[in-house]
């Protein structure tokens, strides 16, 4: 018993950290995003069209690369057009979010539909870059080194956003503009340009999360895939803090559940296998209701900017 128990609990740590890979990817981007005060609901969108990018870029071209760039491309291509109507045409930002999440999902089911004819058509996978001999190590092996290339991006890059946000001039600056944007203009830099800057790495980080979620283990994209994961970024940067490392360990609290959920509906029970499914969704809101009001979000973000007002 004690077997299956160890057995069971590596199964789930495992599949924990690669479901948490694509909500830490996609919230470092979510920190720089508000962080500007563009408030970027469309993250969904970003993940899914990114998601499909790299499937076809991996399954078509047969290359890793070509499909995380391409997957970036996409999502950074969807940052700019959101930071175009919600900086220079100062649009409703939710608005912009919602319609850009729509687009995604009608582009990448008819490309789906066309290109796949909605056959499951399995595409090369990110490589695992650890020996054989450590994925065979008991617990760990499985937990750790058996994970792929992406999963280690994952925790390599909310560290690197981290010290980009609090230890340059140029995170400053990402901060500053999201607190008083015309106290920046006031020191001659271009609050447009960096509001721009932040949206597109939201979009560029969505892109690569969407690529690990399709691309870390399953290999191929079906409609949908991505199935409200970038709302619960949203979340994340809320319980984060708009930190990108806390945020990175709530996207892997979150990825924990949703593999737990996983899990449960394999167990001969009487509950209908949706309320395991809406188990990462609950836990959202739960933490989101104890959490409101014990969190200060960047003073300016959902608010446009009116650069002739300085």
């Amino acid at each position: 018993m004690q077997g299956i128990n160890v057995e069971f609990l590596s199964s789930w740590m495992a599949a924990s950290i690669r479901s948490g890979a694509p909500l830490m990817l996609t919230g470092v981007g979510g920190v720089y995003t508000e962080r500007v005060g563009v408030f970027n609901i469309g993250m969904e969108g970003m993940m899914l069209a990114g998601a499909f990018a790299a499937i076809v870029g991996s399954y078509f071209l047969k290359s890793i690369l070509i499909a995380t760039l391409a997957a970036m491309a996409v999502g950074g291509l969807l940052g700019l057009i959101h930071a175009y109507i919600t900086v220079t045409c100062r649009a409703n930002q939710i608005v912009s979010g919602l319609a850009i999440n729509f687009l995604s999902l009608g582009v990448t089911n008819l490309l789906n539909a066309r290109l796949f004819h909605a056959a499951r058509m399995r595409a090369k996978l990110y490589p695992i870059i650890f020996s054989t001999k450590l994925q065979n190590l008991p617990f760990f092996g499985s937990v750790l080194f058996s994970q792929s290339l992406i999963v280690w991006i994952a925790f390599i890059l909310p560290l690197i956003g981290a010290w980009f946000l609090y230890r340059t001039n140029w995170g400053l600056n990402i901060r500053a503009v999201g607190e008083n944007p015309y106290a920046v203009a006031s020191a001659g830099l271009s609050v447009t340009r960096i509001k721009y800057i932040g949206v597109i790495i939201s979009g560029i980080c969505s892109g690569l999360g969407g690529s690990a979620l399709v691309l870390s283990k399953l290999g191929y994209f079906t409609p949908g895939i991505t199935a409200g994961r970038g709302f619960i970024v949203l979340a994340a940067l809320v319980l984060g803090k708009w930190n990108p490392i806390w945020v990175a360990l709530v996207g892997l609290l979150f990825g924990g559940a949703d593999a737990l959920q996983l899990r449960l509906q394999t167990f001969e029970s009487a509950i209908p296998y949706q309320f395991p499914v809406m188990l990462p969704y609950i836990l959202t809101i739960a933490a989101l209701a104890g959490f409101i009001g014990r969190t200060v979000p960047p003073k300016t973000v959902g608010k446009p900017y009116y650069p002739e007002k300085f």
